[in-house]
């Protein structure tokens, strides 16, 4: 089927079920975004599309195929066929009869089209009997949606349809599908008598005082014409045409009697085909009907003498040579008049059989119907051409738009998404001043001990699991990756964005880091790997540095405090100022003080260690949690605010009691004990957790 009965069925659907439906039609195996209008696509396609919408929807096929003969009518009006369907005829039988010759004339644009075909049949008893054939089974039932469009739309009445016969058609060839529907129409009103208005005004005072007949002649005067049901034709006695010019005037056309003997041809079909008139040979030797489907008969020929007939020739040197007409019975004669010309589509069809335009009758619409298909035929081209270049657009643009998700989700990764879009729209970022972040470092222990020990291959798939599970966390608790060095890991919460938890944020997400950690395996010793957390609260300066690999970075004393922090931690710890302290304090955090030390470049300092959260489920700090609130709503952090928390009694026995047994861990000292004075560390100890030269190498 062409692409214009499949975007029928997408019109339906969208309209009619929404824009989901036909998403969920279009992901379906094999079934495009959109069809081209002159492209054909397998009938598999579109009876695909019926059954998947008919258990999509769990409506019967039967309904939903009625549901598309209504659509379609209404759909082929929209797409500027509408004066011709109003025109087919007068009344709704001559519609059906004259829609095989519409299927003819719309096969010069398509040319593949295979349609199905009518007849209209007539009871003894005045029923209606409408006779569907057709190529492709089990798609009868659009009939009735056509039908009843058509009659209430053009003719102002109502139709109702009711299978009589359904059988596959002996008289026609390849045994095809035949059904039979009965056909009853109520509220008839017919269009060709419909009066003007101008008219209708005359006739409304005298309907009810004058007889019909002085009726008629107030609507049509005599003076200006009868009424066509008063009139008679008349024919000659003889025909007053001789042979030779009957011939020469119709060069295509050919009488045959009920045997289909040829008694007489054309001077064009004599041309063509020498032998027609040869001895004991008949039509159904020389020619195939193409159109209607029938068995090349006069029993069946006869049954469908309101069709176009479209015959094409045997021979193979001219099997492009396809004539179409009328057939013609004249019972006087017992003969059958074909009056014919050649079935053309183009000028270059033409030349193919070997026919110029002067073969043509000058009174034959032939010559004017080949030249107008001809622009036409091209129009078509150039509109297939832009369909096709529309598709293509249609699916470079979609690509275009993974590209640039692509992109941009690797900017918003290097980048806080506000200020790539400032840079994207090519505006200038000035430094912004924070009053109040947290910062977080982290390193690896040992990670001078293990890059020396192990392959480069081996570090980076550690760092990078290490470093996949700590981004993950990011995004769970909002807070914003600065950057990677090493094994060192840098994040900051209320920058770029401000926000009032920021300091509770960025604890829980230590607290995520350090059992993250225990999942990532020491490539030297085959056990999880520990790392060193620091917190600072404190202002910063934010913005962006360099052009070509522009990085967000912060500048300020707080910086370098969590950086101290991180160094002069603990392996497996979290090490906190005391301005991180005094925002967690009565937040619920599980605190511990570790005491005086002395950090180098500050002097002495009142740190503390970070021991859990005992609010808060591991799960939910991993982000595991299944249908967990979140966090940090603004209401969950006024209701904790107004609480009163204490905060837990620190013991020396309550040293990581969230955390797994570690027998490396088991004899450590409680964190009363004195290390700032032997705490001296080489200058390396700032970029490797594991160069420290001091007391500290014992828990390693």
């Amino acid at each position: 089927m062409y692409g214009f009965i499949n975007s029928c069925m997408q019109s339906l659907v969208m309209e009619k079920f929404g824009q989901e439906t036909w998403d969920k039609l279009s992901s379906l195996p094999g079934v495009p975004d959109s069809f081209m209008t002159y492209t054909v696509y397998d009938d598999v396609l579109t009876v695909s599309l019926v059954q998947e919408a008919s258990s999509l929807l769990d409506v019967s096929a039967e309904v939903l195929l009625k549901l598309f003969g209504e659509h379609f009518f209404a759909f082929c009006k929209k797409a500027g066929y509408d004066t011709m369907l109003r025109t087919l005829g007068g009344n709704l039988t001559e519609f059906i009869g004259n829609l095989d010759s519409l299927h003819s004339y719309l096969a010069l644009s398509y040319e593949k089209m295979n349609a199905p075909s009518f007849r209209v049949e007539m009871t003894d008893d005045g029923k209606m009997l409408l006779h569907y054939y057709s190529d492709r089974k089990g798609l009868y039932h659009i009939v009735p949606g056509i039908m009843e469009a058509v009659a209430k739309d053009i003719f102002d009445s109502e139709v109702t349809m009711t299978i009589v016969n359904q059988s596959e058609e002996d008289e026609r060839t390849g045994k095809k599908e035949h059904v039979v529907f009965l056909v009853k129409q109520t509220n008839h009103v017919s269009h060709r008598g419909a009066l003007p208005g101008a008219m209708m005004e005359r006739c409304v005072p005298l309907a009810g005082e004058q007889h019909r007949v002085d009726l008629t002649r107030a609507v049509v005067p005599s003076d200006q014409g009868s009424l066509l049901s008063t009139f008679s034709p008349r024919y000659p006695n003889k025909l007053w045409v001789d042979e030779k010019a009957f011939c020469n005037t119709f060069p295509f056309h050919i009488v045959f009697d009920e045997n289909l003997k040829v008694r007489q041809t054309g001077v064009n079909i004599q041309r063509f085909l020498p032998g027609l008139h040869a001895r004991d040979l008949t039509l159904d030797q020389h020619f195939t009907i193409i159109h209607p489907q029938v068995t090349f008969t006069i029993e069946s020929i006869r049954k469908f003498l309101n069709s176009q007939f479209v015959l094409k020739s045997n021979k193979d040197k001219l099997s492009s040579l396809k004539l179409r007409g009328q057939m013609l019975w004249m019972e006087s004669l017992g003969c059958m008049l074909y009056m014919c010309s050649p079935k053309l589509r183009s000028l270059q069809e033409l030349q193919d059989v070997g026919l110029h335009l002067a073969d043509l009758a000058q009174h034959d619409v032939t010559r004017d119907l080949v030249l107008l298909n001809q622009q036409r035929l091209a129009e078509m081209e150039l509109t297939n051409q832009l369909e096709r270049k529309k598709e293509e657009l249609r699916v470079l643009s979609r690509h275009l738009e993974v590209e640039k998700e692509k992109t941009e989700t690797l900017l918003y990764a290097m980048l806080p998404r506000h200020i790539a879009n400032q840079l994207k729209d090519g505006k200038s970022i000035e430094a912004g001043e924070f009053e109040v972040c947290t910062i977080l470092f982290s390193d690896v222990v040992t990670f001078t001990d293990i890059c020396a020990a192990c392959e480069p291959i081996h570090i980076v798939h550690m760092l990078n699991s290490m470093y996949s599970k700590f981004d993950r966390l990011t995004s769970i608790h909002n807070i914003y990756k600065v950057e990677t060095i090493g094994d060192a890991y840098m994040v900051v919460g209320g920058v770029p964005v401000p926000m009032v938890t920021h300091a509770h944020r960025v604890a829980n997400f230590a607290l995520g880091m350090r059992i993250a950690a225990r999942e990532v395996t020491n490539p030297i010793t085959g056990t999880p790997i520990q790392i060193r957390v620091g917190l600072h609260t404190g202002p910063v300066l934010a913005g962006v540095v360099g052009e070509k690999m522009p990085r967000y970075c912060l500048f300020g004393d707080t910086v370098n405090t969590a950086s101290r922090m991180e160094s002069h931690g603990l392996p497996d710890h979290i090490h906190l100022s005391a301005s991180t302290y005094s925002i967690l304090k009565d937040a619920g955090f599980n605190i511990q003080e570790r005491g005086h030390i002395e950090v180098k470049g500050k002097g002495l300092m009142t740190t503390y260690f970070l021991l859990g959260n005992p609010l808060v489920s591991e799960e939910c700090i991993m982000g595991r949690e299944v249908g967990g609130t979140c966090l940090y709503g603004e209401d969950l952090q006024l209701h904790r605010s107004t609480e009163s928390v204490k905060e837990p009694e620190v013991r020396s026995d309550t040293v990581g009691r969230d955390d797994p047994p570690d027998p490396s861990r088991a004899s450590t000292p409680p964190f009363a004990w004195d290390i700032s004075p032997p705490y001296e560390t080489k200058e390396s100890c700032n970029t490797s957790a594991g160069s420290h030269d001091s007391r500290l190498c014992v828990l390693f």
